[in-house]
């Protein structure tokens, strides 16, 4: 059976316009519609009698779209949260929101939002047409929101929901950025030393005459290699990180291998671990807040726990809480919860604040994160140092080698 044609969406467009208020008082600004009809509609609706309408003229520049990213989202859930619970309606708050956007896309997303929940559609429903930039989890707590009327409240837990995990990704991120900005360029600087430099001093050393030691022979037949070789490494490097990027995308196995390998890695490990417990704890606290079902709301946390072996974990626990068993038991039987998670979580379900319970373990391991990347870093930067000095240093040493064996002759 073929699949359903695509609808086709509309594109929207920019619109300046002027018209007068019910006063008669001159206004003018800026609307995002797919025609200027839609554009006169929108305007009468707010009590705007329209006099001139025009297309925005764009640049090429200003057609450029940025990617909406998931800090984009993050902001918007926060602007969103606050306004309504300012009293804006809903509808009024987008078109703020939206219009005050710096990213053109981001604007565009909000505006079409706002467009499908004028149009009577659900907020709920309508996000969920956007699955690129509002997951099962955003869209679930949305509509626990809406159908329990808490929805403002809900919006607040979400945005903070959404700042802390992406504090987490961001702190991981700059604590991996630096090492191997390092180790780029070191292999640059590598890499230019022995095209270059070293066959310079290989002709300066022809002139010598006499046997060269050991290790400059070795590295000037690594130099040579480079030289001869450099389109073949560079291409197999990158066809290495464009395979390892592929089998990442499409490999289940693949990445449980790759995270279960990251998990026992000295120093990262433990990072990643408490990074994945924080993870989990924290979209469990701000679902089970929303009153969504533990065996619906287990479903959603394994997509967010950031990595394959604690997703996999959080599946089969949903299926024994599905079977009757208490999430606490389920948890010790997976062996990759801390004792502490686990008494915390049982403690949580005996007195019926699971929420309050893992909200409080989400804050102590975010915490533990914190201070286990910034004892890492104040790790790495020495270790990188040595590495980096010993790495070029013996370069340097290896060129100046038969220049001193020389000088002692002479001496001699």
């Amino acid at each position: 059976m073929a699949p359903p044609p695509k609808k086709h969406q509309p594109k929207s467009n920019l619109y300046t316009w002027e018209g007068t208020d019910k006063k008669g008082s001159r206004m003018s600004g800026e609307s995002r519609a797919t025609n200027i009809a839609m554009v006169r509609a929108d305007l009468r609706r707010q009590g705007i009698n329209p006099l001139k309408i025009r297309k925005k003229a764009t640049s090429i520049f200003s057609n450029r779209k940025k990617k909406i990213t998931t800090g984009d989202i993050a902001v918007f859930s926060r602007q969103l949260a606050t306004m309504m619970s300012a009293g804006v309606p809903m509808v009024q708050a987008f078109d703020i929101v939206g219009r005050g956007h710096e990213n053109p896309s981001m604007m565009e997303l909000i505006l079409t939002i706002k467009s499908d929940v004028e149009g009577g559609t659900s907020l709920a429903d309508s996000l969920r047409k956007h699955p690129l930039h509002f997951d099962d989890l955003f869209v679930n707590l949305v509509r626990a929101g809406e159908h329990a009327g808490v929805l403002e409240s809900l919006l607040h837990k979400i945005a903070l929901y959404k700042e802390k995990t992406e504090s987490i990704k961001g702190k991981i991120k700059k604590a991996m950025f630096y090492p191997a900005a390092v180790v780029i360029v070191a292999i640059i600087v590598t890499a230019i030393i022995m095209i270059f430099v070293i066959p310079q001093f290989e002709q300066l050393f022809k002139g010598f005459g006499a046997d060269l030691p050991a290790f400059t022979r070795v590295v000037i037949s690594i130099s040579r290699f480079v030289q001869d070789w450099w389109w073949a490494i560079l291409g197999a490097t990158i066809l290495a990180g464009y395979t390892l990027t592929g089998f990442w995308k499409r490999s289940r196995k693949f990445r449980q291998t790759l995270d279960r390998i990251l998990l026992k890695i000295p120093v990262i490990g433990p990072i990643m671990h408490k990074a994945a417990i924080a993870r989990f704890a924290r979209t469990l606290a701000t679902m089970s807040a929303a009153g969504v079902p533990l065996v619906e709301a287990l479903d959603s946390v394994s997509g967010a726990t950031g990595n394959v072996i604690y997703s996999d974990a959080v599946l089969r626990m949903r299926e024994d809480v599905a079977t009757g068993q208490s999430l606490q038991l389920s948890m010790k039987q997976r062996n990759l919860f801390p004792n502490m998670v686990i008494q915390m979580v049982s403690i949580g379900e005996e007195s019926g604040s699971l929420d309050d319970m893992l909200t409080k373990v989400a804050d102590f391991y975010e915490e533990q994160v914190d201070n286990a990347v910034d004892a890492m870093s104040s790790l790495l930067e020495p270790l990188i140092m040595v590495i980096l000095g010993t790495l070029i240093g013996g370069l340097v040493v290896a060129m100046y080698l038969p220049i001193f064996s020389m000088g002692k002759a002479v001496m001699g």
